[in-house]
């Protein structure tokens, strides 16, 4: 009686086979859910109500654009915005490092309290910009002798807060960055007092200032590459799923096919 011959099993033979049907179907649940994350990334990336084109341009009432506490939504930052109020006196400081159309000056900024708050409220406003710090410390000076209580109309572009950064040992209590929050360290009557998160930049110069310059922000893109990006990864993930699921079964079918060949052999 003739023996019959005896082969490998296939690679199609194994991944048919039911442990890897059960792992396949395991798989596509995976890949479906990466899929699914895929596609949600994908809506976040595109604004699909984006801001209308020019709208920073539009002067509107401070409150309208902005709450105080509250961060400056990104399609916001650089609105034109209005407000009203008194300067508080003793509050007005200069910070370092500021550029106007390439130039390095100082700006003075001061405390606004808001006129038409229900409750205490201040707005970090930068009235002006300076060549010199002479000139920043005559704007202080001249400042200073108007905050008399009066009410003032203010208006220019609403920038969020720059974040406060260590000042060079040389001059410990200088400031190179327009921040509320450092500000308010500095502010007096500060007991229960709101504020605004981000300042306002005048497009007027007051104290015998230069005006800041102060151009259109940038139009923003309706696409969040990053979130493209993301949506990319997870179909990697889902594709990865299937190459595991094959790559396993292939590794089973290598080892039986070795196995075949060195018992055939012995």
């Amino acid at each position: 009686m003739t023996t019959p011959l005896a082969f490998p099993p296939t690679l199609r033979e194994v991944l048919f086979r039911g442990k890897w049907i059960r792992m396949l179907f395991l798989c596509l649940v995976v890949a479906g859910v990466f899929a699914w994350l895929g596609q949600w990334q994908l809506g976040q990336a595109i604004d699909t109500d984006p801001p209308p084109a020019g709208v920073t341009e539009t002067q509107r009432p401070l409150d309208e654009v902005v709450q105080p506490g509250e961060y400056l939504p990104e399609p916001y930052v650089g609105h034109k915005v209005e407000t009203r109020g008194s300067w508080v006196p003793g509050d007005f400081v200069i910070i370092a490092s500021r550029f106007n159309d390439g130039v390095e000056g100082y700006w003075v900024s001061g405390q606004l309290r808001l006129a038409d708050a229900a409750e205490p409220t201040s707005l970090a406003v930068a009235a002006g910009w300076a060549a010199d710090r002479a000139a920043a410390e005559a704007a202080v000076e001249e400042l200073e002798r108007s905050a008399d209580g009066s009410v003032i109309e203010v208006a220019g572009r609403i920038i969020s807060d720059e974040g406060p950064v260590v000042p060079p040992r040389a001059e410990p209590f200088l400031l190179t960055r327009m921040s509320p929050a450092a500000l308010l360290s500095l502010w007096s009557d500060t007991d229960g007092l709101s504020m605004y998160r981000p300042y306002l930049a005048s497009t007027t110069a007051m104290g015998g200032l230069d005006d800041i310059a102060s151009p259109a922000p940038a139009e923003g893109s309706p696409i969040n590459w990053l979130n493209v990006f993301y949506a990319a990864e997870w179909v990697i993930f889902a594709g990865f799923a299937f190459y595991l699921w094959y790559r396993l079964a292939r590794d089973e079918w290598e080892r039986e096919v070795e196995e075949f060949e060195e018992q055939r052999s012995s």
